[in-house]
């Protein structure tokens, strides 16, 4: 757990940076290093960048049975060679897709979170932090993800480079989490709680709109999981104001 930086629910806008920088630098992929200075180089990197996008619209688009070099080289117009000289093999490949999908996750969940709580307010932390989950369980990057999370189940060497990776982000935001929401700082319990509370209901509801419809009882669902989260920390503190 991090140490407290405020008593009060309050999160400082260079506190928000120093925790975001934080959490982004511990799953960093190594392609956010800083660009190349070199010409030839930037080059380089520019089109290894194009090939890892490529390679998340090949997942999200036909699973993960077309995240292949040769699918990926073909959707970016760069030759075999060229594709075998950044990800000589499929699964140097599948390894950088799950690091940037990984990373990705993280920063669009934290810029989107931070971003809507300078409109909201800090009284707002609850609504804004679910809100802005379940707008990054919607990304392309969130797909990604869930493409590569269903194809790890039976795939072990999938599984060998997804899940230390999955892992690694539920790690650093489970330890982070309590400075981007201090109004939980007594209730250390329950906001981990809420948070898997938070995560499995958003996913199995993304899993279930094709069934349900963006509709209605979609936004019940949500509205019933912000309000069970808030319900949560009621009764934690209440239950330190008993004790």
């Amino acid at each position: 757990m991090v140490a407290s930086c405020a008593t009060s629910a309050y999160v400082a806008p260079v506190i928000k940076t120093r925790l975001k920088n934080r959490m982004l630098s511990a799953i960093s992929p190594e392609h956010e290093a800083p660009p190349p200075e070199r010409w030839q180089q930037r080059k380089s990197a520019q089109t290894r960048q194009r090939l890892i996008e490529a390679g998340i619209d090949c997942l999200v688009e036909g699973g993960y049975a077309r995240l292949t070099t040769a699918a990926v080289s073909e959707r970016c117009g760069v030759s075999r060679g060229a594709m075998h000289h950044h990800f000589p093999t499929r699964q140097d490949l599948v390894s950088t897709v799950v690091e940037f999908v990984v990373y990705q996750r993280m920063r669009a969940f934290l810029e989107d979170y931070f971003a809507l709580l300078r409109e909201s307010g800090e009284e707002s932390m609850v609504e804004v932090a679910t809100q802005a989950h379940w707008r990054s369980v919607q990304s392309r990057e969130y797909a990604a993800y869930l493409e590569l999370n269903m194809a790890a189940r039976t795939d072990a060497d999938l599984a060998a480079v997804f899940l230390p990776a999955a892992r690694r982000y539920d790690e650093v935001w489970t330890s982070e989490m309590i400075e981007a929401f201090p109004q939980w700082r007594e209730q250390w319990e329950a906001l981990k709680l809420a948070s898997d509370f938070t995560n499995a209901m958003h996913m199995g509801l993304l899993l279930h709109l094709p069934i349900l419809g963006d509709g209605a009882r979609v936004q019940r669902m949500l509205e019933f999981s912000a309000e069970s989260v808030k319900a949560l920390h009621k009764r934690a503190l209440d239950g330190v104001a008993d004790a």
